[in-house]
């Protein structure tokens, strides 16, 4: 199948028709760790799991198709596919990113700074990011949008500056999804996904993606991955070929839902500030009174309180003491992640039910 076909139709096949062998209409698990070669100096293609596993392989190829590139690598986590992507990087290189970003990544970008691998300049705005890219960054590091506060970035923009200063340009698409952006496609050199959100989209697999156009750097990275072995397991593989046959429709109805809702809480009495791009399923929202939190959050009955995003099922987060709490609280503030901001990963349920479960908890 060809990067041509439209994107449902790829959600949809991906595994069919990939085991000429018996005919199986869904891809197998291959669980075995080694492979038999026919005689001395012939393989398969398949020697080591760590290395290549056909299950992985086949949830590969349309991960590359999705995002609209020849490679990818699906890894054990959405971190571990971050620090695969750095593994591109010598000892030393300069990195421009945004500011607001996950927690997870922020904490190992400190650990890293502080060790002297990388050196990070943070920046609040798109124009502040163009303009601290010079001939001396070797990366520029964006999520769009941001996590939690929802801004986004212009990738084309940013990458041509990137580019023009000799830089790589390193995008992580979890938010959006191929659904709703394909970075590679504007100008970025590599993509990351914690493929544990949106694309398995059932709050029961943890994996990463890596995806590339660039076959040079695909080659380093796969060198690495082999040598320090972030796999996703062959079942964790087919949990997330099965979820991503139903990203494309997820996506559309949590992106209705989404939109009904950030016009509830605009219009609601008790919310000081809606932030939503107005895609996706993620809204993010600050409240007047911070010290009703937790019983708002004790309240919910649909919704559940519980980190990470992009699932069926609706989530809500206080990031302050959840997923950004390893930011240190002025640096927070400094750039509006306050205390008061709840994030809102709104699920497939009938919007009249959430709707309903967020005025009575905002109610008390």
């Amino acid at each position: 199948m060809t990067k041509d076909y439209q994107l449902a139709t790829v959600l949809a096949q991906a595994g069919i028709k990939s085991d000429d062998a018996t005919g199986s209409l869904v891809a197998p698990i291959h669980l075995s760790t080694t492979y038999q070669h026919p005689e001395f100096g012939k393989s398969t293609g398949f020697d080591y799991t760590r290395t290549k596993n056909p299950t992985r392989s086949i949830l590969e190829e349309t991960l590359a198709k999705i995002e609209r590139a020849d490679f990818a690598i699906a890894t054990s986590s959405g971190m571990s596919a971050v620090v695969l992507a750095f593994s591109l990087f010598s000892y030393g290189s300069k990195v421009v990113a945004a500011r607001d970003l996950y927690g997870g990544s922020f904490r190992w970008f400190n650990n890293q700074e502080a060790q002297g691998r990388f050196k990070f300049t943070y920046t609040n705005t798109e124009e502040e990011m163009i303009a601290s890219i010079d001939e001396s960054t070797d990366v520029v590091y964006i999520e769009t949008p941001t996590n939690p506060l929802m801004v986004e970035f212009d990738i084309e923009k940013v990458a041509k500056v990137a580019h023009d200063n000799g830089a790589k340009v390193l995008v992580d698409n979890t938010f959006y999804s191929p659904v709703y952006q394909n970075p590679i496609l504007l100008g970025a050199d590599i993509i990351i996904h914690s493929a544990t959100k949106y694309l398995s989209g059932h709050n029961d697999v943890l994996a990463g993606v890596v995806v590339t156009d660039n076959e040079e750097l695909f080659d380093e990275l796969m060198y690495h991955y082999n040598t320090t072995g972030p796999n996703l397991s062959p079942l964790d593989s087919y949990l997330l070929m099965r979820g991503l046959k139903t990203l494309k429709i997820r996506m559309e109805a949590v992106t209705k839902n989404a939109q009904e809702l950030a016009i509830f809480l605009e219009n609601h009495v008790a919310i000081r500030e809606v932030l939503y791009t107005g895609r996706g399923g993620m809204v993010s929202f600050k409240v007047k009174d911070q010290g009703k939190i937790p019983e708002l959050l004790n309240s919910l009955k649909i919704i559940s309180f519980a980190e990470s995003l992009g699932g069926v099922e609706s989530l809500i987060t206080y990031p302050a003491t959840q997923t950004h709490a390893d930011i240190p609280a002025e640096v927070r503030s400094s750039y509006g992640l306050t205390d008061d901001l709840l994030r809102l990963s709104v699920g497939i349920e009938d919007i009249r039910d959430l709707k309903a479960d967020l005025e009575q908890a905002l109610n008390k």
